[in-house]
């Protein structure tokens, strides 16, 4: 195990394409690090450099205390887990497990101790006679990461390697890199689309966005305190809900003005909020802090009205797609599914403001209350 380290790295590709623009990362030994953005964001190219499958054009990747970036990928001790698994057809899958080591020249007793060690640690002695035709995904994918097991490696690189599993077996085998990665605590990079997956998976989360880096931190972390417009849409299921308006200052306080509803702003924020008045700005709110209010409790400075275009029952809880305003404004409202709200009709909602967070306008709009929104609150 090792920790990886990555200063200003930078991928530039013929045409002057940017793709990974001055990356700084500290990946501690035995962390479980998720890679995770859009399509083209980034998160592949920069595994790729790790595992030495793409040139640096500049900055520094660190293995433990070697720089490796002249290094070749087979010297680099690290094992490499592919989004289509990658096993070879015609051997079957105690040869697939073992083929690494024959190519290191290891002794045949110890590559059969090893093999057998990952087989049971995940649960597929019984097909090591098998072919990967005669398997289902779910144990293709376990195939692929016996075969980095046994390596003993110093770092882990997962590159999408659940996107070919349906839904209900990604849940599975989620948990299940989850265990082992808590059995085997060696240094992990994975890289996924799925913000959900990284949000289950990883012990920090690394978000990209044309190459940048957005934010780094622990999962609840980033949720809770994004950095950006950005990272605040693309981290949450349903997304972060995003309301244009203006920050109102009234006898000391500050408010949002939405459309000429004053929605009164923590206190806390105040500070961070001092530059902003009378500005266009952005008001974000979780879809599960917007909950419906009957009149008789619909309190001045939290309330809004607002207009039910469809409702979604999702088992246990409801969402709700509303609009606001003259310019429509949409709004995803989550909750029990059990609530009713009158569809097509107008009702009130009341939004959490202590958990809310105001950005500046443009898809990468920062969070100018990001440090006003601490000790767990948040989004």
């Amino acid at each position: 195990m090792a920790e990886v380290l990555l200063n200003n790295v930078t991928k530039v590709y013929p045409g002057d394409v940017k793709a990974v623009d001055s990356a700084n990362l500290d990946i501690r030994d035995g962390e479980f690090v998720v890679l995770v953005g859009p399509s083209g964001c980034g998160k592949t190219t920069t595994l790729r450099m790790v595992a030495g499958l793409e040139d640096i054009t500049q900055g520094t990747i660190n293995i433990g205390e070697r720089v490796i970036n002249d290094v070749a990928p087979k010297d680099r001790d690290i094992a490499m887990v592919f989004q289509n698994y990658a096993l070879y057809p015609h051997m079957s899958v105690y040869k697939n497990m073992a083929f690494g080591l024959k190519m290191r020249k290891m002794k045949k007793d110890q590559i059969d101790q090893r093999v057998q060690k990952a087989a049971k640690l995940l649960d597929i002695q019984h097909l090591l006679e098998r072919k990967p035709k005669a398997l289902s995904g779910g144990q293709r994918q376990r195939v692929a990461v016996g075969r980095a097991i046994v390596r003993d490696p110093k770092a882990f690189l997962f590159d999408e390697p659940l996107s070919n599993l349906d839904a209900k077996l990604r849940g599975v085998m989620r948990a299940e890199l989850k265990e082992l990665h808590a059995r085997l605590k060696t240094t992990t990079i994975y890289v996924t689309h799925d913000q959900e997956e990284a949000m289950s998976l990883g012990d920090l989360i690394v978000v990209m966005h044309g190459g940048i880096i957005r934010q780094v931190g622990a999962p609840l972390d980033v949720y809770d305190r994004p950095a950006d417009r950005f990272v605040a849409g693309f981290v949450g299921t349903p997304p972060m809900n995003f309301l244009e308006g203006y920050i109102r200052r009234t006898d000391g306080k500050f408010k949002f003005d939405l459309s000429g509803t004053l929605l009164d702003l923590p206190e806390r924020y105040f500070p961070c909020l001092a530059d902003c008045v009378d500005q266009k700005m952005v008001l974000g709110a979780r879809p599960e802090n917007i909950k419906p209010v009957d009149a008789e409790h619909a309190a001045p400075g939290e309330t809004v009205g607002m207009k039910v275009i469809v409702s979604e029952p999702l088992g246990g809880v409801r969402d709700v797609y509303l609009n606001h305003g003259p310019d429509g404004q949409r709004v995803i409202m989550r909750c029990d599914a059990h609530v009713r709200v009158p569809h097509g009709g107008d009702t009130l909602v009341k939004i959490d403001l202590e958990r809310t967070h105001v950005f500046e306008t443009g898809e990468l709009g920062m969070n100018v209350t990001l440090n006003g929104n601490s000790n767990g609150v948040g989004a």
